[in-house]
């Protein structure tokens, strides 16, 4: 309260009402490795739109080293036209020199463990993907996959979305899974077949075809999901919009044996069109199995871990307690209220306990104000089952 030494009538601000907090971003995505261009040593710009990419990076063209065909440039291509808005790329580059002595740019583990360095730094990421990294040399690949899924665990509110190497079958798609085990990690099989944007009469010997990584479209799929129904929606049943089809057709007993463990199908259904038809995480430990439960629990714990930053250094009493208590249900009845909670009712949905009862006197002689929240939330109906049976007509089930 200022010091008043004068007679006379002094307006006061106060506040009344009780802290909000605001939902992150979820649909911002992230792309490492090499392009043809672009800044490589400082934070990447924020591209909206693929001719932003063109611009920065370079564009379509081949990147002169095996693998020539530049996967990451397509990729940003096909995110955009999944439906993504938001895309960081970072860049690598490496050298190297051929037996005959010749500067080639071929990238190493080193440079993409410097990339991830780099996109540690990049705050509202929440996608990331490597796309076409499985194409290089297996030791290279696999030390990328494990790369990219190491930085989903680290930064904690990141998911990485993970190619299948091209031209797997069934059985070598299953064995490559088994090497991944994580609740931050998602995979998906087989490879997409598009039209070649480079085929034409002024290209005669371009293939009118190409076959591309997955990884990119889904982080398109994954954006246009969480915008059109929200994060809690799991990204399947989703058209994959500029797909002609699929590396490999997969029938049901195909997906029967990829499903169950954690490997994500990309199918083609007669009338239906070209589908996304998986949504589980590569995890064994069932209370993750699922994109979106994954997804959901990282946008609440990021968006409360920022909403409530306010709270730090605050008088730790019963008064501190009740208004992050506030803060918290507040905002977990709006996530509710728009279906990302399970329940007919918010007690059946979300608790948020934060008193005595969740801290001891010293946690309090500590400085630690603890917080106990739970969340029922929504899962996908994975097995829709209609049970038909004769019932007697005068008689109701």
């Amino acid at each position: 309260m200022p010091k008043s030494k004068v007679p006379g009538v002094y307006v006061e601000e106060t506040s009344f009402r009780a802290k909000s907090i605001e939902g992150v971003s979820t649909s911002t995505t992230a792309f490492v490795g090499p392009t043809l261009s672009g800044p490589t040593d400082s934070p990447p710009p924020l591209l909206t739109s693929y001719a932003d990419f063109e611009r920065i990076y370079g564009g379509l063209g081949d990147l002169g080293f095996t693998p020539q065909l530049n996967y990451l440039a397509h990729g940003a291509r096909a995110y955009f036209d999944e439906g993504g808005a938001r895309l960081y790329v970072v860049r690598v580059t490496g050298k190297a020199k051929t037996a005959a002595g010749a500067l080639k740019v071929v990238p190493t583990l080193t440079d993409y463990q410097r990339a991830f360095t780099l996109l540690a730094a990049l705050p509202d990421v929440s996608i990331v993907a490597a796309p076409g990294h499985t194409a290089f040399p297996t030791a290279l690949a696999t030390g990328i996959t494990a790369l990219l899924v190491a930085h989903a665990e680290q930064l904690r509110y990141r998911i990485a979305v993970l190619d299948s190497p091209a031209g797997q079958t069934v059985t070598d798609a299953q064995t490559y899974k088994a090497r991944i085990d994580s609740k931050f990690a998602a995979l998906y099989y087989p490879w997409v077949v598009v039209a070649n944007p480079g085929f034409g009469p002024g290209n005669p010997g371009a293939p009118a075809e190409l076959t591309l990584p997955p990884s990119a479209f889904l982080c398109g799929i994954y954006a246009r999901t969480d915008i059109a129904r929200g994060v809690f929606k799991a990204p399947a049943n989703e058209p994959v919009r500029s797909a002609l089809r699929f590396e490999r057709t997969l029938s049901d007993a195909d997906q029967a044996g990829l499903n169950p463990l954690g490997v994500n199908c990309l199918r083609s259904f007669a009338g239906k069109g070209n589908l996304v038809w998986g949504a589980r995480t590569t995890s064994s430990d069932p209370e993750w199995k699922y994109v979106s439960t994954r997804r959901l629990f990282n946008y609440l714990e990021q968006s409360i871990d920022r909403g409530t930053q306010w709270a730090v250094f605050e008088p730790n009493t019963e008064r501190l307690w009740a208004n992050v208590r506030g803060t918290v249900s507040d905002f977990l009845f709006n996530e509710w209220r728009n279906g990302a909670l399970l329940g007919a009712k918010p007690e059946e949905a979300y608790f948020v306990k934060c008193d005595r009862t969740t801290m001891t006197q010293n946690d309090l002689d500590n400085g630690r104000l603890i917080c106990l929240v739970g969340i029922a939330p929504v899962r996908p109906a994975e097995f829709v089952i209609f049970r038909i049976g004769q019932w007697t007509a005068d008689r109701k089930p």
